[in-house]
């Protein structure tokens, strides 16, 4: 391992090679598989053919050019994007954080137009939204705020799920402009909220006058059986971000804009370099075209409902299990104690699997996996859960 890289992760001593679908190799020849799919990013597996096909193609004719110029493929992938949630602009960057920078921007944006000095964004305790420093002064996380200090002011905190807090903010709080906040929050443990709370959520903005910002980062893109998690409850966001599984692990970030807040920014209000290249937007074009084509939120719903039941089934009564939650593939299994060991056990076992949230093994699969991967996944949790209170091994002699 290079001694030259900033030891920023505590990475795994394994070295992956190739992939195939939801299946890695390292560089040993074992293969292993991906239920983690890069942190919810390689959704249709790794190395599907139609996107590498694409991205081949490209980077034959054109990579980059800039946004100096009209950029097709970005014309067209916005056009799909406005197509499937029924948002009017897009902003491409090239990550999620970048995303939640725009995102803010708009909602400061908008608390200006209505003469508001100082705009507040109401953001929800537990949520994570990256790690530049507005996105990260936004998170609910104070552990991964320390020593970053000062952070960006203006986020008013809220208990998630809890409405009636944020109406309290209402009335006593005259500078809030937006909320923002995850439909699901991924890293806080994969927690849902009450059915109904973006609904309430949109008519409290609406009476408000504040811009409804979801950050749908890691459960968008058919990942909990819908193109994006906030169609569940039949909604339309103001702004809505996206990223991760956008181009199956290339980097782009989508910001999406609707009604009033989609024509707030203008030339120079914003901008990225690299964002919304040809080489992302095609990839991303093709993504969303095998999403469609391939039906895949309907096979995530599936293979979800697979996985929870199997899940409940056998481990749901263990005395180590707080909950098992989630919807499509985005699933969180609460233990009641740190969930290291079993993310351990499951890499033993040639399953990859990750903890959040310190007590909380989360899955978020490639959503191209079939039965018998779901059960495959099933069976290495639940055999990992199950030894935690099996007596260690003293070697011989100890």
């Amino acid at each position: 391992m290079s001694n030259h890289l900033m030891n920023t992760y505590a990475r795994l001593p394994i070295a992956f090679e190739r992939g195939e679908g939801a299946w890695l190799w390292d560089s040993e020849g074992e293969r292993y598989l991906d239920a983690i799919a890069g942190l919810g990013v390689c959704a249709l597996g790794h190395a599907h053919p139609r996107v590498a096909e694409a991205i081949a193609d490209q980077a034959s004719a054109v990579v980059h050019t800039s946004n100096l110029f009209r950029v097709p493929w970005q014309e067209k992938l916005a056009d799909r994007l406005a197509a499937v949630t029924g948002m009017d602009r897009v902003f491409f960057g090239n990550s999620g954080a970048e995303m939640i920078e725009c995102a803010v921007k708009i909602g400061r944006l908008w608390g200006h137009q209505n003469d508001i000095d100082r705009p507040g964004i109401i953001v929800m305790d537990g949520g994570f939204h990256g790690r530049t420093l507005a996105a990260l002064s936004a998170t609910g996380n104070r552990k991964v705020q320390a020593g970053f200090e000062p952070l960006v002011s203006g986020f008013v905190r809220a208990p998630f799920d809890d409405v009636q807090a944020v109406r309290a903010i209402a009335e006593r709080d005259r500078n809030v402009a937006a909320v923002l906040v995850e439909p699901i929050q991924g890293e806080g443990g994969v927690r849902l909220p009450a059915p109904g709370y973006l609904k309430q959520l949109r008519q409290l903005c609406n009476q408000q006058g504040w811009l409804l910002i979801l950050d749908e980062i890691q459960c968008g893109l058919c990942r909990t059986g819908k193109w994006y998690d906030h169609q569940h409850e039949g909604i339309l966001p103001d702004v809505l971000t996206s990223a991760k599984a956008l181009a199956n692990g290339l980097p782009i970030g989508a910001c999406l804009a609707h009604g009033k807040a989609a024509e707030l920014m203008q030339p120079g209000s914003h901008g990225s370099t690299f964002g919304g290249n040809p080489l992302a937007s095609r990839a991303a074009c093709a993504v969303l075209e095998v999403m469609e084509s391939e039906s895949i939120a309907e096979r995530a719903a599936a293979a979800g409902e697979t996985i929870l039941a199997g899940l409940r089934e056998r481990i749901g009564d263990h005395p180590r299990v707080r909950d098992i939650r989630g919807r499509g593939l985005m699933i969180g299994i609460e233990l009641d104690r740190a969930a290291g060991p079993v993310q351990s056990q499951c890499m033993e076992n040639g399953i990859i699997v990750n903890a959040t949230a310190g007590s909380v093994v989360r899955l978020l699969p490639p959503l191209i996996i079939d039965r018998e991967q779901a059960e495959m996944i099933v069976a290495a949790v639940c055999e990992s859960v199950e030894r935690l209170d099996q007596p260690k091994k003293v070697p011989a002699g100890g």
